[in-house]
């Protein structure tokens, strides 16, 4: 592995995405710019809650609190182990010289990304060791004392480190089986102080897991005929902001009432997840939940909000969930990778040019998009809803 630290050292963010202001426990962070009026960026600071991993360890719990106790929705139940198989994408055909097994990959990606939106992504280059490292130091943040873990606390939902449970509790009625640590990585990078050894891990992660993503893009972005560099020059990628998303989903003893996290899609432009080897990813595909197997050494890709805004609804980011169950703990790791906070991301123009595509979202700037998802409930592609043109 390269010593991170001179990695670290060497780092230069032209236009910092933040200004800080100094609190009792870290370095927080006043957005600059305009901000949404609706929603909030901030709430009244909800009552303390237990965490679900202290709940899950109470002496005899046998049953959950009401207050995770999730309504069924009509399609709840409809889970399908399809035997058609999740895409899977070779990435060293994706990068090959050889442009015959390079073209037909990217038709490979593009109808993966048409069919499904999610795909599996082999062969990326990144060691087996590491994807183990990265989700063995989450396991041992979320093992650190409840007063330790309180350090993380973010109020504001762009703190470049917030620790938490549920999803956003200042805004739900009901609470998910879940607690989260999430890490702004690029263009700055931030990482708490313990465990000590996480610093290092997710330095060099997810440099190599951004590289990763670039090349993807890249595909992405000639399957939907564009120069193979549009998405990465109208994104503004080399300041892409990319957040690491530590997932936490304790067993519960009465899984068929809560629920890890409730049917969403991603924002930004494409997100890659490892996990432990527990099932609990479901994805909404041809109208049934499909149970998504995890598969040592890969990354389960997803396509996000942007991708579909950018190609103006050719491609579209899909309904995904977590379930829990009553034996095993899940521990997923998810880098989000999005444009630059400050690009204002709206459909190719090349796209639209037949005249047979009019305009469908209007352009919104990515941070402006995050702050919107972040301080509200998650509740499918609503934010996605937010910028569609009603005209269409």
């Amino acid at each position: 592995m390269s010593n991170p630290s001179q990695f670290l050292q060497s780092r230069t963010v032209s236009q910092p995405l933040y200004r800080r202001r100094r609190c009792s426990h870290m370095a927080a962070i006043a957005p600059i710019g305009p901000q949404l009026s609706q929603p909030s960026l901030s709430h009244p600071p909800p009552p303390k809650l237990t965490t679900v991993k202290a709940l899950s360890e109470s002496p005899g719990l046998s049953s959950i609190p009401s207050i995770y106790t999730f309504p069924k929705q009509p399609n709840h139940e409809l889970v399908s182990d399809t035997k058609e198989p999740i895409p899977t994408i070779d990435f060293s055909l994706l990068i090959s010289s050889n442009p015959d097994e390079r073209s037909k990959t990217i038709r490979e990606l593009g109808k993966a990304c048409r069919d499904w939106g999610f795909f599996i992504v082999t062969n990326h280059g990144v060691p087996e060791r590491m994807m183990k490292a990265m989700i063995e130091v989450c396991r041992e943040f979320f093992e650190l004392t409840e007063e330790e873990k309180g350090e993380c606390e973010g109020k504001h939902v762009l703190d470049p480190i917030r620790y938490g449970t549920s999803f956003n509790p200042s805004v739900e009625k009901i609470l998910y089986w879940r607690d989260y640590l999430k890490i702004f990585q690029h263009p700055s990078f931030h990482s708490p102080s313990n465990p000590p050894s996480l610093r290092e891990i997710a330095l060099e992660y997810s440099k190599r897991a951004r590289g990763v993503m670039k090349e993807i893009v890249r595909g992405i972005s000639e399957s939907l005929g564009l120069e193979d560099k549009y998405i990465e020059k109208a994104t503004n990628l080399e300041n892409c902001l990319q957040i690491m998303i530590a997932n936490l989903y304790p067993s519960c003893p009465q899984p068929e009432l809560a629920m890890g996290l409730p049917a969403h899609s991603d924002h930004g432009l494409l997100t890659l997840l490892i996990q432990n080897d527990t099932v609990g990813l479901q994805v909404l595909h041809k109208d049934k939940w499909v149970n998504i197997h995890p598969i040592p050494n890969s990354f389960l890709a997803n396509i996000g909000d942007h991708i579909e805004i950018l190609s103006n609804g050719k491609y579209k980011s899909v309904l995904h969930r977590a379930v829990v169950n009553d034996r095993d703990v899940r521990i997923s790791i998810a880098l989000a990778h999005g444009p630059a906070a400050d690009a204002a991301v709206s459909p190719a123009p090349m796209l639209l040019e037949d005249g047979q595509n009019p305009l469908a979202y209007r352009a919104m700037k990515y941070k402006e998009y995050v702050e919107l998802q972040q301080s509200n409930k998650l509740d499918g592609k609503s934010c996605l809803e937010h910028i569609r043109n009603r005209g269409i």
